[in-house]
């Protein structure tokens, strides 16, 4: 028996001890990993300075601020997601209690990526424990420092229900291997592909976060200095190495020049005219994706940086210029500080750029036109559409964060993880009484039964607006209705 099966076996008879419902419990949990995130602080930052060059308080601002706000936020409103939640009824059910209760799925599999170790790994699994699951931890070891910290989590959380597998890929293939009730996964869609194929084996549901290449349409009709200034923060940030990320522009031909002017202003004011030795800009992960990024330029025309270092695994912000469609570094996500510039001819051309390729996990538009902003969204698919900004859209709990289809499947972030790792049950509870009121479900099925079943199936009845009076009325009138017509 190996390893990983040994570890989910442990996972899953600790959770059928049943320890993981009670709310308490789940809280004292989330406590815990905020506990843990608070004493590791140290050991997060130098992780995650040799793994990625972040500074220190890019990693608090990047990865650590919104996992904290996401654990605060389970804390404060589990009662209220874990409760059960009345629905309407009709005529037929207005006596019984009717409503769906949230239920943990069993033992769910994270497997996170390297780009933001901590934000895509413990975000789910904060879903996870407030949902009452147990969950089995497995790290990227792309990102190898990071993963070397993760490992100290089963010292602060329960360490049977929460293990923490590291390794490479034959450890993720035998994790596949195993039974899970849920697996979460974060990454590209190659592998994703085979995360749902290991799935399928076991019928698991899966949640794939898997990116893509995200579109930007700059309007001639927006302030390109203001578009320019936000598009530079969200293509450079962790060198580019973000799955939401502007993958490409789309402009028109005449405001390519100033796109490009505003955006090297931008540059320079960011990470000043040396980023290599700038505190707050990255490196590439490691020297197989620094080569891949590299071998992208080939045939395009570098309009701002491209100098680069491999021993370094530094590449500096990036733009190329008149960019075509079937260029090298159009064929798949950069993942890197390369920022291509393709003229199109208007939004009506853009939005048939986009729409012939497969549909984004994030499409950015900006214009000072509300015609404009709604005509994308409206002719558009993506995961998600921000008009006038970039990345922000992650930060909010109350959106739901996902692809669609080759960009993913599934969503999180706040109540939606919740309810993605949780299974809502439907429950309907009824008295063993007023059986005259069942008698028109009974054969013989005549039609005059047939007639008022529809009426009495089909009307929807909102509780929360009756009153106790008004509710027993109804019975009174419905049970005596029942009598006068079929008894």
């Amino acid at each position: 028996m190996s390893q990983e099966q040994l570890v989910v076996q442990k996972a899953r008879r600790a959770f059928q001890t049943g320890r993981s419902k009670p709310l308490d419990y789940r809280i004292q949990q989330l406590k815990k990993l905020k506990c843990f995130i608070a004493e590791k602080q140290k050991s997060i930052t130098d992780a995650l300075k040799k793994d990625l060059n972040k500074s220190e308080n890019g990693t608090k601002f990047y990865e650590l601020l919104g996992l904290e706000g996401e654990i605060n936020l389970a804390i404060s409103k589990l009662s209220e997601w874990a409760s059960p939640r009345p629905v309407d009824k009709n005529l037929l059910t207005i006596s019984d209690e009717v409503y769906v209760l949230p239920e943990p799925l069993g033992v769910v599999l994270i497997i996170g990526a390297w780009n933001y170790p901590f934000a895509v790994t413990f975000q789910p699994l904060v879903g996870a424990i407030a949902a009452g699951n147990a969950a089995v931890i497995k790290p990227s070891e792309v990102s190898a420092h990071t993963a070397k910290v993760m490992e100290l989590l089963p010292l602060y959380l329960d360490p049977e229900m929460y293990p923490v597998v590291t390794g490479g890929v034959p450890e993720t293939q035998e994790l596949l291997k195993q039974r899970f009730d849920y697996i979460f996964y974060t990454g590209n869609s190659t592998v994703g592909k085979l995360i749902m194929e290991a799935a399928a084996q076991h019928l698991t549901p899966v949640t794939l976060e898997l990116g893509g290449k995200s579109p930007c349409y700059i309007d001639k009709n927006c302030d390109l200095a203001v578009a320019c200034r936000r598009i530079t923060w969200g293509k450079y940030v962790n060198c580019g190495q973000t799955c939401i990320a502007p993958d490409y522009i789309l402009c028109e031909p005449s405001i390519q020049d100033k796109v490009v002017e505003e955006i090297q202003k931008c540059i320079k004011e960011f990470y000043t005219d040396d980023p290599k030795t700038f505190t707050d800009y990255g490196r590439i992960i490691n020297q197989r994706h620094f080569k891949r990024i590299m071998a992208l330029l080939d045939g395009s025309k570098v309009a701002i940086g491209g100098e680069n270092d491999e021993s370094q695994c530094y590449i500096a912000p990036t733009v190329l210029r008149d960019v075509t469609p079937d260029s090298k570094v159009m064929q798949e996500e950069i993942f890197g500080p390369v920022l291509p510039i393709i003229p199109v001819n208007g939004l009506n051309e853009a939005i048939q750029f986009i729409n012939e390729r497969e549909k984004p996990l994030a499409l950015y538009v900006f214009s000072s036109s509300n015609k404009v902003i709604k005509q994308m969204i409206k002719e558009t698919s993506s995961g998600g559409l921000v008009a006038n900004d970039c990345l922000i859209h992650f930060t909010l709990s109350d959106l739901p964060f996902g692809g669609v289809g080759n960009s993913g499947m599934g969503h999180y972030h706040g109540k939606y993880t919740f309810d993605q790792l949780s299974h809502l049950r439907g429950c309907l509870i009824k008295k063993l009484n007023m059986e005259r009121v069942n008698q028109m479900r009974y054969p013989p099925h005549s039609d005059r039964k047939l007639n008022w079943a529809r009426v009495l199936f089909l009307k929807q009845v909102n509780l929360s607006r009756w009153s106790r009076l008004a509710h027993a009325a109804v019975l009174v009138a419905l049970a005596a209705f029942v009598v006068k017509r079929f008894l």
